[in-house]
């Protein structure tokens, strides 16, 4: 993250470990997200909805997962943008059945999010050609989304099973769209 520079990333959308949820298994270490206090775009960052936020923000979303278990919501924090805030909709995407009835593909991440709810920040938050940035990318929800919207990505992600589980979904993706299509990947 440190040889990112600021001013070419368009928007950080990323899903950090949380302070808790499965602490011990994602290594949440308090500070982890302090190095986007470098970057000054938009960034949307997805947080318990029971732990304070470490940063300042403009905006706090909500992601109502409408579902009756659980944590039945997750706030969006949105810094360096609006101050306006949105509750989206979206089920949540925790077995093959709920992926299946929400049009989406279940790669196994205990924490993934709904692709249409990540198309759904992109779309709101950038433009066609731009950068955005998933410092904690998991399966690869987040590049998925920025392959079919025509953004470029830079995912991040430090457990060897999620980086490849998310370079076999970019490369599946790829060899499925005709080479004309693919101009932006």
């Amino acid at each position: 993250m440190k040889d990112i520079e600021d001013k070419s990333i368009d928007l950080v959308l990323t899903d950090p470990p949380y302070p808790d949820y499965h602490t011990e298994k994602y290594k949440y270490q308090k500070g982890m997200i302090n190095p986007l206090n470098n970057l000054t775009c938009k960034q949307l960052i997805f947080w318990s909805a029971k732990e304070p936020f470490p940063l300042n923000h403009t905006a706090i979303h909500i992601w109502d997962k409408k579902c009756g278990v659980g944590s039945m919501y997750e706030r969006i924090f949105e810094r360096n943008g609006g101050l306006n805030f949105r509750v989206y909709n979206y089920y949540l995407i925790n077995s093959t059945v709920a992926a299946s009835y929400a049009k989406d593909v279940f790669t196994g991440h205990p924490s993934q999010k709904p692709k249409q709810l990540i198309k759904e920040l992109i779309l709101q938050n950038s433009n066609i050609g731009d950068t955005i940035l998933d410092c904690f990318s998991g399966s690869g929800t987040t590049a998925i989304a920025c392959l079919e919207l025509n953004r470029n990505f830079i995912c991040i992600e430090k457990d060897p099973k999620y980086y490849e589980l998310s370079v076999k979904r970019v490369n599946d993706y790829k060899s499925q769209v005709p080479m004309e299509f693919q101009k932006a990947i």
